[in-house]
């Protein structure tokens, strides 16, 4: 059950489906509308939204400022093999922000949705770096 909701703003919520099912592991909840779905992975519920003039939450700010994808805010995914996931994503053709790299708690790259939001693929080096590490439950 999910605990964790987070929305994306993307441009073809029928690619961004595609894109995060068949790539990323995540399931579909409810598609009701061209503009909006929900799916899960997890603990982690992604809702999509499509610049929506009219309603819900893709609609623009008070100010008239529209909503779009991208920016560098981002969730990252826990992955046990990096390295070949990377692998298989290039494969498919998805594309990456940057090449991966190896900080002090694992290794990440960014990889982009069809519309350009970030998501971090992550491999935890050190146990304490893992979403569950040994004894947190």
């Amino acid at each position: 059950m999910a605990t964790v909701q987070v929305r994306y703003i993307v441009n073809d919520v029928d690619a961004a489906i595609a894109f995060y099912c068949q790539h990323l592991g995540f399931k579909e909840v409810m598609h009701p509308a061209p503009v909006f779905a929900m799916l899960t992975r997890g603990d982690l519920r992604l809702v999509l939204s499509a610049p929506n003039p009219s309603a819900g939450g893709g609609q623009p700010m008070a100010d008239g400022k529209q909503q779009e994808p991208g920016g560098w805010n981002r969730f990252a995914l826990q992955v046990s093999d990096l390295t070949g996931t990377v692998e298989n994503l290039r494969k498919a053709g998805i594309r990456f922000r940057n090449e991966l790299v190896t900080g002090v708690g694992g290794k990440q790259i960014l990889v982009e949705d069809p519309s350009g939001n970030p998501v971090e693929l992550f491999e935890p080096l050190v146990s304490e770096a893992r979403l569950d590490p040994p004894g947190s439950q």
